[in-house]
């Protein structure tokens, strides 16, 4: 009686086993290129060493009750 559920056992265990499992392939993204377009017309010169900062303020909020 052992040996009539042994060799079924065995035999089930050896076939799971035995399967072949699909190996996971991903695909990498395809990289982006990015090509530039004509260029624009020209803008005008700046002035060099003008010396000028500009400071922006947030506004003030209002007070909470």
């Amino acid at each position: 009686m052992k040996f009539s559920i042994l060799i079924p056992v065995l035999f089930a265990t050896l076939t799971v086993v035995a399967c072949d499992r699909p190996a996971v392939v991903t695909v990498p993204a395809a990289p982006v290129v990015t090509t530039p377009g004509p260029a624009g017309p020209q803008g005008e010169p700046g002035k060099p060493g003008a010396g000028t900062t500009v400071i922006v303020v947030p506004a003030a909020s209002a007070p909470s009750n």
